[in-house]
């Protein structure tokens, strides 16, 4: 294969169309003779352009200088309001107190680990003068700074230091900054980003006073979909001295937030009492058995629940000394850990001390009660008397908002693992020869013994079952309390009641007065106070029980109809 050259003629050609426009062109074989010279001139244009923007600094020293806070705000707006490339290192520096001016050089320095820098420059400086004065701010120009650092920070990559900007811009409330936050709004695209946006821009138009009517009715309307408090203090400053339509605007606004944020308190609140009702029932369930099928009254259930915390403790410490990689794993490792552990505790009072008492519930309620000092005593001899520190996994912090709410991910896995714990209990008391046995007790002990079920064992397996669901709520209560030797006692109160409200022995009628009870205990808080609401639910409950003695749900059966 051979390679075809252009014939000469059109190289020729081509030759005489160039010759001919250098010709027709004067400019054009000007450029030519001068291409040097240009370039010349290009590069030395190039090698300015710093030191022009670096001007922009120095002609700010002279404020620096005479050492007003009027004057060094100027200065910050006008390196702000620059592209100079070294104007988010000297906000920064400000905003630290690493920024001084030198009166003798007229140079502004700041701080870079143990370099000193030129601000106009960048460049490191060899002998810093050792009189530069540090540019003072104050609370208002601190303020100032953040701002201006959060509008060059609204160009940035990231969406989280974006929101900061805009959190920033908005506590300083500067109307400079409106023309920043709506060349944002054209670019961005992210929608809560762009949502803080809009209401950061409603807030500073409503706090400029040259702002006309209808821009101060649009950003009304902008913040009133909002429910903080913010929005609120800025609407009622909008209502101040406006115009008649202006502060109707705000003023139905602020009802509307008012309102929302009524209906969202109360749903938060009802948030809180399952929450705290699902404590409520891990408590309780361990109780509502052994009480409904023994008749027994354990004082000593809380310090079961204590047993609990400790063995989570535990746990966690062992983790921390033998797998620290493995430490968030603690929480669901001391689950079967405290059954077991609580459960074996239970079946060891039961046998050594309860079952020489039965029938006679008051001797019961004594004895466990000096049991229940008895634990307390040995783990304050063992741990300490002070609270022990209990670490959350990874898993169960922070939290989210929906619709209004705050939902903590502690208190959220919390109440899925009691609806999974009650539903484990359900089928143990349903699907299993030992939950059978229990019933049979519960409604009959007399004929359950005289058709071959050993009342005792089942009395020994019923108190260790209580006393394990027990120990699952300390690992739970580990997580939202202090972890301390009277840990139980703040519970076993509340979990007597739960236990009489929903009907003795019974799990259902536990569920239902456990959720109810924690959701009027913090529906009743704000009202009445916590004390006061707790004094109220003990006495609604004991005109409950005028009515009906054996609660809620009341289990049936020969031996307690009799």
């Amino acid at each position: 294969m051979r390679f075809i050259n252009p014939k000469p003629s059109m190289w020729a050609q081509i030759t005489a169309m160039i010759t001919s426009i250098a010709q027709r062109l004067p400019t054009a074989r000007w450029i030519a003779r001068n291409a040097c010279a240009l370039a010349v001139v290009l590069l030395a244009c190039l090698t300015w352009m710093p030191y022009a923007r670096a001007d922009v600094v120095t002609d700010t020293v002279p404020l620096f200088v005479a050492d007003n806070f009027a004057d060094t705000a100027a200065a910050v707006e006008k390196i702000a309001s620059s592209s100079h490339p070294n104007a988010l290192a000297i906000l920064e520096a400000i905003a630290d107190r690493r920024l001084s001016v030198d009166t003798k050089a007229g140079l502004l320095l700041y701080k870079s680990g143990a370099t000193t820098r030129d601000a106009a420059t960048g460049q490191p400086v060899a002998t810093p003068s050792p009189d530069a004065l540090l540019v003072r701010v104050n609370n208002r120009l601190r303020g100032q700074v953040e701002a201006a650092l959060g509008a060059l920070a609204l160009t940035g990559a990231d969406p989280e230091k974006r929101l900061q900007a805009v959190e920033a811009i908005a506590k300083a409330k500067n109307p400079s900054d409106l023309q920043r936050i709506n060349a944002a709004l054209k670019s961005e695209t992210v929608p809560r980003v762009r949502a803080s946006l809009v209401t950061t821009r409603a807030t500073i138009q409503l706090y400029a006073p040259e702002t006309s009517a209808p821009d101060q009715i649009a950003a009304i309307a902008a913040l009133s979909d909002r429910t903080d408090a913010e929005a609120l203090s800025t609407l009622r400053h909008a209502a101040q001295n406006a115009r008649a339509d202006v502060r109707q605007a705000a003023t139905a606004a602020i009802g509307s937030i008012e309102r929302r944020q009524y209906f969202t308190s109360m749903a938060q609140n009802v948030w809180y009492g399952l929450s705290l009702g699902s404590v409520l029932l891990l408590a309780s369930a361990g109780l509502a058995i052994t009480f409904g099928v023994m008749g027994v009254i354990n004082m000593a259930h809380g310090e079961m629940v204590m047993i609990g915390a400790y063995t989570t403790y535990v746990v966690q410490e062992t983790l921390r000394a033998v797998a620290p990689g493995a430490i968030d794993a603690a929480v669901v490792l001391a689950l079967p850990i405290a059954f077991l552990t609580a459960g074996a505790v239970g079946v060891a009072i039961e046998r050594g001390i309860i079952r020489f008492l039965y029938g006679r519930p008051l001797e019961t309620l004594l004895a466990t009660w000096g049991v229940s000092l008895i634990l307390q005593q040995a783990i304050r001899a063992y741990f300490g008397a002070s609270n022990v520190q209990v670490s959350t996994p990874g898993f169960m912090n922070g939290n989210f908002d929906v619709l209004g709410l705050t939902i903590t991910y502690g208190r959220l896995w919390i109440i899925i693992f009691t609806l999974l714990a009650f539903l484990a209990l359900q089928l143990v008391m349903k699907a299993t020869p030992l939950g059978l046995q229990m019933r049979a007790v519960t409604q009959n002990r007399r004929m359950a013994a005289s058709m071959g079920i050993r009342t005792s064992h089942v009395d020994a397996l019923t108190f260790g079952l209580g006393c394990g669901v027990a120990g699952i709520a300390g690992v739970a209560l580990s997580q939202i309390d202090n972890v301390a030797p009277n840990l139980g006692q703040s519970y076993i109160v509340d979990c007597f009641m739960v236990v009489v409200f929903g009907g003795v022995g019974n799990l259902w009628g536990t569920f239902v007065s456990a959720f109810t009870l924690g959701i009027a205990n913090k529906l009743l808080e704000p009202i009445a106070g916590a004390v006061l609401g707790k004094i109220a639910i003990l006495v609604l409950l004991i005109l409950f029980i005028q009515k009906r003695p054996r609660g809620l749900f009341a289990l049936k059966g020969r031996a307690i109809e009799a």
